[in-house]
């Protein structure tokens, strides 16, 4: 992370030039945008099994939108990157790890209740 933040200022004052792959953006995208996909489905089908299934499911739906939210502060940060915005993009990289650790715990809560039959 301080090497990203270090990028971020370096922009700022040095302007570099490269030729980007044809595939970087458009792939970059289509993983980030097909990932929130994913994860809001399995979202949506853990909050629909949560009733059958026990409290457990709805830890791991939990946890299934954190990563979804994960893959859209990415999607912040390329917009504050876009508008060159150092700022915006500093506060969305503050938050970096906050979506992954509340997943997490979330998942532990499911594993630990999972243990625990109804």
């Amino acid at each position: 992370m301080p090497a990203i933040l270090l990028a971020l200022l370096q922009n700022q004052q040095i302007e570099t030039t490269f030729n980007e792959p044809t595939y970087f953006l458009p792939l970059v995208v289509a993983l980030l945008v097909l990932g929130a996909i994913l994860w809001l489905v399995a979202a949506v089908l853990g909050f629909a099994r949560a009733r059958a299934f026990g409290a457990h499911i709805r830890w791991f739906s939990f946890a299934s939108v954190s990563l979804m939210l994960f893959h859209v502060q990415f999607l912040a940060l390329a917009f504050g990157l876009i508008l060159k915005d150092v700022q915006l993009s500093l506060l969305i990289l503050s938050f970096f790890n906050l979506f992954v650790i509340v997943a997490g715990f979330c998942a532990i809560m499911g594993f630990i209740r999972l243990t625990h039959p109804r």
